[in-house]
């Protein structure tokens, strides 16, 4: 309470004493020391270096040998950058040669599914920061897919529609779950979300902050909530405007 009186006589207070606290208050809160760019250029320059190095220990010894324990194969050349995905729920994990995982990132299984939800990755793939894979019975990813930061493959919804049966706690029924194909080279931008049972065809592009919720065919721009197709792609075009960060 007396801390909290004080504080309001430093911000409001109209008294000499509260000016000069207030002022010396400021003067304390927003000092900086000046930046002397050979020194902290070399500074920033050893800093990179040892967190560098500290980043690669931990990735080759330490996280990459965990996360490769749960998974079904050896995922060779894998690049598991920033830590390792948070893992829940029974799920198989097979993942191809050359992936770029990040490591924050969620895969998760739905606990009620028989057999076993199973999530196949293949070669070549890049999966973003904060993206979550929620896999109800099937979740397979082509090779050379690129999935964005954010996205989330929504295999399953955790909980059943009737408010009784979800306040008790019951999980949610088989009919709302489904499988989820991403076909070779398709690029899922930031923020994309991609409903149960929808299959997106190979080199489709799908733009960032889009809701998928139903399959699209190959080679197409895809975009809106719930999206649309936009247009064709050539095999060779270029000329796409920008749907988010790979």
């Amino acid at each position: 309470m007396v801390f909290n009186d004080v504080k309001r006589w430093v911000k409001a207070g109209d008294s000499l004493p509260a000016r000069i606290a207030r002022m010396t208050y400021k003067s304390i809160h927003h000092f900086e020391i000046p930046v002397i760019r050979p020194l902290h250029g070399s500074l920033y320059s050893l800093h990179k270096v040892i967190s560098g190095a500290i980043d690669w220990t931990l990735r080759v010894f330490y996280w990459t040998p965990l996360f490769k324990s749960r998974l079904d194969g050896s995922a060779p050349r894998m690049n598991l950058y920033g830590g390792m995905p948070y893992l829940t729920g029974p799920l198989l994990i097979s993942i191809g040669r050359d992936s770029r995982i990040s490591g924050a990132t969620t895969f998760s299984g739905r606990s009620c599914s028989e057999p076993k939800p199973r999530l196949i990755i293949g070669d070549n793939v890049g999966i973003g920061w904060q993206t979550t894979i929620a896999v109800g019975s099937s979740v397979e990813i082509g090779n050379n897919v690129r999935i964005a930061g954010r996205a989330f493959l929504a295999g399953y919804p955790g909980h059943p529609l009737n408010a009784k049966k979800r306040a008790a706690g019951l999980p949610d029924l088989d009919i709302q779950v489904g499988d989820i194909i991403l076909e070779d080279d398709v690029w899922l931008g930031t923020g994309v979300t991609v409903s149960a049972g929808v299959r997106i065809g190979a080199g489709s592009i799908v733009a960032a902050g889009s809701i998928v919720t139903k399959d699209l065919p190959p080679r197409v721009l895809a975009g809106g909530s719930p999206a649309k197709i936009i247009r064709s792609l050539s095999e060779d075009d270029d000329a796409v405007p920008f749907v988010g960060a790979a």
